[in-house]
């Protein structure tokens, strides 16, 4: 059985349009997220799997690209054909300078 090659973005490659989904954990997720990403943990995945669009550009995002590496995977296995991994992960979004919001007052960051 051959290895499904994982499609990739970077936080400066990322299509125009394209979705964001984060896979963190809430916690990693209040403390810094893209705006306007979608919150679907990885653990939630299988039984939510409907909530990720099956049409347009979909970027998966985790802190440094592994974790969302496997739900690609696992999403390419179960028919998407649309979805990407953000290589580096929000550690990489933020280091390219992307914005960030946190769900409080406090400074966005990546834990």
């Amino acid at each position: 059985m051959s290895a499904i090659e994982i499609p990739t973005v970077t936080a400066t490659t990322l299509p125009a349009g394209a979705r964001l989904i984060d896979v963190r954990e809430p916690d990693e997720w209040a403390a810094g997220h893209a705006p306007g990403a979608a919150h679907l943990p990885m653990m939630q995945i299988p039984d939510r799997a409907a909530e990720v669009p099956r049409d347009g550009d979909v970027v998966v995002v985790c802190r440094s690209g592994a974790r969302s590496a496997q739900v690609v995977s696992y999403l390419l296995a179960n028919g998407w054909g649309n979805v990407h991994n953000l290589d580096g992960g929000m550690r990489g979004w933020a280091a390219a300078g992307q914005p960030m919001v946190a769900d409080d007052d406090r400074q966005a960051q990546v834990i």
